[in-house]
């Protein structure tokens, strides 16, 4: 880890995935808002994340992280144990190579690398550092409007869906085990935005959207329970 979040007072989010793109631009948002940043790369490359943490001394931490390595994810665990974050959110994802491919085109190869990172990791990594998220804390997770099954009427994207889908259902089923949890939980659905994901044709910039994604996930603080979201706030039909 570099840096040191020092300021027992100020709030810390734990964001997986903030190296670039949307986690970067949610770093710098919930910086400017008075936030700590512990945030996770991957690798030991330079990152943006490194360029934030030199601009902030002292209020981000980074730490490496592979979501898909379950041995990653429970040395992280015990390097932040005995302390606790206020928010664990987890952006990392991945789309397949060639996104109009169909589901009967894709190769068994990609197909289970996509929906192991986007399904299957996120609820490793939720399940392996919950334990670091207070009874009045918020554990998020980065979906896609794709992943709803009623708002499907146009197909495409059906390997991306697939796996969004089933993030959902697993996050469903996740807080039905925690009904009685008091800590609020959010699957988010950002919309189209122009990042390496999204690609350049997107409507939407992250200068126009991460705002809205923070302050919608900030106005779920202290409600318990699983809500499908959008960046307004507006909920998404499973």
């Amino acid at each position: 880890m570099r840096s040191s979040v020092s300021n027992n007072n100020v709030r810390t989010i734990l964001l997986v995935g903030a190296s670039r793109g949307l986690g970067h631009a949610m770093a710098a948002e919930f910086l400017k808002r008075g936030w700590n940043i512990i945030g996770t790369v991957r690798g030991t490359a330079r990152t943006e994340l490194h360029d934030l943490a030199d601009e902030h001394n002292g209020r981000v931490e980074i730490a490496s992280l592979d979501i898909t390595q379950p041995d990653e994810i429970e040395a992280l665990h015990g390097r932040l144990s005995g302390r606790s974050v206020d928010m664990l959110f987890v952006n990392a994802g991945t789309a397949n190579n060639n996104r109009e491919e169909t589901i009967a085109q894709v190769s068994t190869e990609e197909f289970v690398r996509v929906m192991i990172t986007n399904a299957l990791s996120p609820m490793r990594v939720i399940e392996g550092l919950q334990g670091l998220v207070p009874s009045d804390g918020l554990i998020g997770v980065m979906s896609s409007g794709q992943g709803s099954i009623s708002n499907n009427e146009k197909g495409g994207h059906e390997v991306y869906r697939g796996t969004k889908a089933a993030l959902n259902m697993h996050m469903r089923s996740y807080a039905a085990r925690h009904a009685e949890d008091p800590r609020a939980l959010v699957l988010m659905a950002p919309g189209w935005i122009r990042t390496a994901l999204g690609g350049p044709k997107a409507p939407f910039s992250l200068e126009e959207t991460v705002p809205k994604i923070v302050s919608t996930l900030l106005s779920h603080q202290g409600k318990p329970g699983l809500q499908y979201v959008d960046r307004e706030g507006k909920t998404v039909p499973w």
